[in-house]
């Protein structure tokens, strides 16, 4: 009997999905919390923190979870928790007394759930037979992108048709998806990444030099994403004198669109053999659509400015992931857990750092920039600032990325 890997592929599909609604649910609702619950920004800033240190947790476990219930097991446990955590978020405000408490036990259970699968989906369709791996993985990634869009658009479509005040259906409903894919997890086939006895243990794995420089790459990619994701929505307020709704819309929305965009594009042009240059190219894009945001005089120009840093921005994450497995073919299951918390560090930091030295400037009212900008307030000039600095993320990759293509090219040469 042939084996198909079809309802593997749309299940990790819906796993990705699943990640972008416990990941983008939870702060669209945070506008709400604070109305119904009287949870101020203090407490508001605590759960980005908690569900931040919870899926860091989750990445550095994920190995020996999968060891003792296997990457199945791991699997229909992330699903699980993801079930649980919308379930709850939805529910248990309305029943505890303290309902910041109960909103962290559901963030908890939701970045548990998202966390284990940033770090087993990526192993899962790589193991998938194919002739273009890094195809697969693009193709792959391009769903958080679509969740993404999906979860703003119809949570939009909620408010405005059923109303805010219900809002605590919402978290319930998505949660059909998360618990409809525990059935096509239970059944689909799932192939061996590495065989038994032959994948390396990160103590070896650290020893690697090039690990580390796909490490940096990570960091390097996660803290590009977050740069404009996290902060195109005020971008798009403050630049076009729009409500938080359309900022949205055309801030974090759009950003996800032309990600999930840039991504399925890949996965029909981007293969294993022109990986590694689509990759420079795709730093170089970033940096250019980061100038593009900063340096613009025209609030529209930004604003395509941001779309596009998505565009560029999204074959990084996926790209890296197959340059790690094609350059580390028994780095395993351990080594996308590694992966993938560099990539959540670089994810603090991108979004951090933007919003640190905007604080800074906003306080002060200075920016070495100042003279080359065009800003309203300080609050402008202060994002502005931040993203001039944290184009430092992709000048490294775009650096990182020649000096891979020299070294492939000189090895080639040598073994000729």
């Amino acid at each position: 009997m042939t084996i198909t890997y079809k309802q593997t592929k749309i299940a990790c599909y819906l796993g990705y999905i699943t990640q972008a609604i416990v990941n983008n649910l939870a702060p669209l609702l945070f506008v709400t919390f604070d109305r119904d619950f009287g949870i101020g920004l203090s407490k508001l800033g605590t759960l980005v923190v908690v569900n931040f240190i919870v899926q860091i947790a989750v990445d550095l476990l994920s190995t020996q979870i999968i060891s003792a219930i296997g990457m199945r097991g791991a699997c229909l446990l992330a699903h699980m928790m993801s079930v649980t955590g919308l379930v709850l978020m939805g529910t248990l405000p309305m029943i505890m007394e303290n309902t910041f408490a109960a909103l962290i036990i559901a963030l908890v259970c939701c970045a548990v759930g998202g966390g284990l699968i940033e770090v087993i989906i990526s192993p899962v369709i790589e193991a998938v037979p194919s002739d273009n791996k890094a195809s697969q993985m693009a193709l792959l990634h391009s769903f958080y992108s679509w969740g993404q869009v999906a979860v703003v658009l119809l949570s939009t479509l909620y408010f405005v048709t059923v109303g805010i005040d219900k809002w605590f259906i919402l978290p319930v409903i998505f949660a059909v998806i998360p618990f409809l894919n525990i059935f096509l997890f239970i059944k689909a086939p799932l192939a061996k990444l590495v065989d038994d006895g032959r994948e390396m243990n990160i103590p070896s794995l650290l020893k690697t030099g090039i690990l580390w420089v796909m490490l940096l790459f990570m960091v390097c990619s996660g803290a590009s994403e977050m740069v404009i994701s996290q902060w195109s929505s005020l971008l798009a307020e403050l630049g076009l004198g729009i409500s938080k709704t359309l900022g949205d819309i055309l801030g974090p929305c759009l950003f996800a669109f032309l990600m999930g965009l840039s991504r399925m594009l890949s996965g029909l042009k981007v293969n294993d053999k022109n990986l590694k240059p689509s990759l420079m190219i795709c730093a170089l894009g970033c940096i250019l659509s980061f100038a593009l945001v900063a340096f613009s005089k025209a609030p529209m120009l930004s604003l395509i400015g941001c779309g596009l840093s998505g565009f560029f921005v999204g074959v990084m994450w996926p790209g890296i992931y197959s340059l790690s497995s094609s350059m580390l073919p028994k780095g395993g299951t351990s080594m996308f857990m590694l992966l993938a918390f560099a990539g959540d560090i670089g994810c603090s930091a991108g979004s951090g750092l933007v919003g640190y030295v905007s604080d800074i400037v906003k306080r002060t009212g200075y920016s070495i920039f100042e003279s080359v900008l065009s800003f309203s307030d300080n609050t402008q000039l202060g994002l502005k600032t931040g993203i001039i600095i944290a184009m430092a993320f992709p000048m490294v990759l775009f650096v990182g990325m020649i000096f891979i293509l020299r070294f492939v090219r000189s090895g080639k040469r040598g073994n000729e």
